[in-house]
């Protein structure tokens, strides 16, 4: 790790982190109170992705639906109206809801086959994006003149790694170049996410082979014809044994290449002072 120790850390004048773990816990937060504060880049995974990666598919889905309608159509065609997407750290809305969900399309889903095409898209997107962190780090620095950088990862950072690999390129490009952090919820917080998303469930990009298994599954379960499988109900169904499937990659992640913190503490960090005697106590009980 690139800092060792807490006095490594507390008298490191640039820090750099990565936070990783489950949507909902607290990263983006933490990030923006640390951005706010001044002193601090935010780079968030999500929108690089949504700008830099995949804003063509979203945009091109977007005139796909309007080229439906005649009115709009004849208006793409003449060049008269403009659509793209407005994406922002707190609207990644189009990102997810090109994503979709698979099943019956009189429901909004999608043919498993087009929706699996476009997770393999988000795969490599992601990997893309992360990739770029050290990137962002020296711009960072160079243009902005920030001293400290933030990675506000996805969710979905422990499907494309191999968390026990030395060799992964990912995990090893970020390590060298940031404090990983895992921001790990209690089984209350599970709980509370499991209720939040059976509320309003919304698309997220999953590992091939645990997508094909739980898929399976659950036509097994449903009668088998995928194109009666009622989306909601499906991503509801699948997001529980995500989180499950998700807990012990993120687990190793942070034993083989970073640190642990809870989502309560992050929670209870107010100033940029506090988050750093907090990376110093998880660092000293490592």
């Amino acid at each position: 790790m690139i800092y060792e120790t807490a006095n490594d850390w507390l008298n490191a004048p640039e820090k750099k982190v990565l936070f990783f773990g489950m949507s909902g816990l607290g990263k983006t937060h933490i990030s923006n109170m640390l951005r706010d504060q001044g002193d601090w880049f935010h780079y968030s995974i999500d929108y690089r992705i949504g700008t830099r990666y995949m804003g063509e598919y979203i945009a091109d889905n977007a005139k796909r639906e309007a080229m439906k309608i005649p009115f709009l159509r004849e208006l793409l065609m003449s060049d008269s109206i403009y659509i793209g997407s407005n994406i922002t750290f707190e609207n990644l809305t189009p990102v997810s809801s090109y994503l979709g969900k698979p099943g019956d399309e009189s429901q909004g889903g999608l043919p498993y086959a087009e929706y699996t095409r476009r997770q393999a898209q988000f795969r490599t997107a992601e990997i893309a994006a992360l990739l770029d962190t050290p990137y962002f780090i020296e711009r960072a620095g160079a243009l902005y003149g920030y001293p400290h950088f933030i990675c506000d990862t996805g969710g979905s950072i422990c499907e494309w790694v191999n968390p026990d690999d030395p060799d992964d390129l990912v995990l090893k490009t970020l390590s060298q170049h940031s404090l990983m952090i895992w921001i790990e919820g209690s089984d209350a917080h599970t709980a509370e996410l499991i209720r939040r998303f059976d509320k309003a469930p919304k698309p997220m990009s999953y590992q091939e082979e645990f997508l094909n298994r739980v898929w399976g599954e659950y036509l097994s379960q449903h009668g088998g014809d995928e194109t009666k499988v009622d989306p909601d109900s499906f991503i509801r169904w699948t997001y529980a044994q995500a989180l499950a499937h998700r807990q012990p990659r993120y687990a190793a992640m942070a034993k083989n290449w970073g640190i642990t913190v809870s989502a309560d503490e992050i929670a209870q960090v107010k100033t940029a002072a506090d988050f750093d005697q907090l990376i110093a106590t998880a660092l000293e009980r490592r």
